[in-house]
């Protein structure tokens, strides 16, 4: 922590002396930012806070003819907790003559789906607080390369990770953490959890986007360690054949990636469709012939979203499904995953009230997130919202937080 504290302090310390130097540097400075307090309270167990969160947020910009940089600081303060200090962002653009570089730390998004990550997976994501945070901050800014070569409308993106940044999970004792149902004591094996940072265990994606007049389209392809660890399992059985121990072993595997998306309009209708193809994805297994209870398959993730407005509300729904190819009875993931959206929105007051619902249904455990939301401009820069996000159903993604119901506001002033 200190030595992550003191990395924060020397960017602020340079782009202070940057700024006081600006003019003869020949640089154009900008500074952004917000400060924000995010406060949520659980509507069962005994009203406890779910969150209790201040925030300031830098986003520190400069440019001069042929380069320019962004680094984006934050703070999140909890009470009675350690300041977390952390960059998501810190990069170097450079404009070349046919090609513009962008170096450092970055958030790279791609696709075409709304709350849902199919090819928007260059960067992790940071699910310490399952889905509550805004999209901007779920997503994890990652060491990379990238290289945007423009063709007329067209754009070729390449990116190269030399580091592997994994997907933050929730800490034990959090609301969001999920134990290991076991009837038998539980060991953690950690030995497989790093990936060493070398040449070779690099991810490399590359995508070609194209805009016309009929629609636009997306193709991506990687090659990439999947950001979730595959989680295998030994079991301990005694001489009676039962179960006496389990040890839980994360390990991180190479996945192949292949996909697209697309966006076209049709009347007054916006069709969007996103999809990808995932070589050598480990499941977990129910096979007793399996050492570790994991089995190795491929898979496909795909959607189809529409989006309309009927008396100026705005209103979006998308169908997700995931397909596990060549399936067998013994993995524990359905063989078809559901999964449905739908987004309904309104601005009221000269666009100073902002109604908004955003629903996700799992159709195969009858699982919900129902997220309402009302955002309130009191003034430049200042905003207040109230929502809340209600959890529904006994199992799967969202069942299983059937108890972390929470109301919650945030009051945040941009400049």
């Amino acid at each position: 922590m200190k030595d992550k504290k003191r990395v924060i302090w020397v960017f602020l310390i340079i782009f202070a002396i940057i700024l006081t130097g600006g003019r003869m540097l020949a640089y154009s400075i900008n500074i952004t930012g917000y400060v924000r307090n995010y406060t949520g309270v659980l509507l069962q167990q005994n009203n406890k806070y779910s969150i209790v969160q201040n925030t300031i947020s830098l986003n520190i910009e400069g440019s001069s003819d042929k380069v320019a940089f962004n680094v984006n600081p934050y703070i999140y303060q909890y009470p009675n907790e350690s300041v977390n200090i952390g960059l998501r962002e810190a990069y170097l653009d450079i404009y070349l003559k046919f090609i513009d570089l962008r170096i450092g730390k970055q958030e790279i998004i791609w696709g075409k789906a709304d709350g849902v990550f199919i090819t928007d997976i260059v960067s992790p994501k940071d699910l310490s607080n399952f889905l509550m945070p805004d999209f901007d901050e779920i997503r994890m800014g990652v060491t990379a390369v990238k290289a945007d070569y423009y063709i007329g409308n067209n754009l070729l993106e390449f990116a190269w990770l030399p580091v592997f940044t994994p997907t933050q999970t929730p800490e034990n004792g959090s609301i969001w953490y999920i134990a290991p149902s076991f009837s038998v004591p539980v060991t953690y094996d950690n030995s497989k959890n790093n990936i060493t940072s070398s040449l070779k265990n690099s991810d490399v994606f590359a995508k070609f986007s194209a805009l016309t007049s009929l629609i636009d389209f997306e193709i991506m392809v990687g090659y990439a360690w999947d950001d979730d660890p595959t989680i295998h399992i030994i079991k301990t059985i005694d001489s009676s054949k039962q179960l006496t121990a389990v040890t839980l072993i994360p390990e991180y595997h190479r996945l192949g990636i292949g996909g697209g998306s697309f966006s076209t309009t049709l009347g007054g209708f916006v069709l969007r469709g996103e999809g990808a193809f995932y070589n050598g994805k480990y499941f977990q297994s129910n096979n007793p012939s399996l050492y570790e209870g994991v089995v190795k398959k491929n898979y496909i993730d795909y959607l189809l979203g529409l989006d309309f407005t009927v008396w100026d509300i705005k209103l979006s729904s998308q169908f997700n499904q995931k397909i596990i190819l060549n399936y067998d009875d013994n993995i524990v993931n359905d063989e078809y995953t559901n999964l449905v959206t739908f987004l309904a929105s309104r601005r009221f007051l000269n666009d100073t009230l902002n109604l908004e619902l955003f629903t996700y249904v799992g159709l195969n455990d009858q699982g919900l997130l129902i997220r309402p939301k009302v955002n309130y401009s009191v003034a430049d820069g200042f905003d207040i919202t109230l929502g809340s996000n209600i959890f529904g159903g006994d199992s799967g993604m969202f069942g299983q937080y059937n108890d972390n119901d929470i109301v919650y506001f945030k009051v945040k002033y941009s400049f």
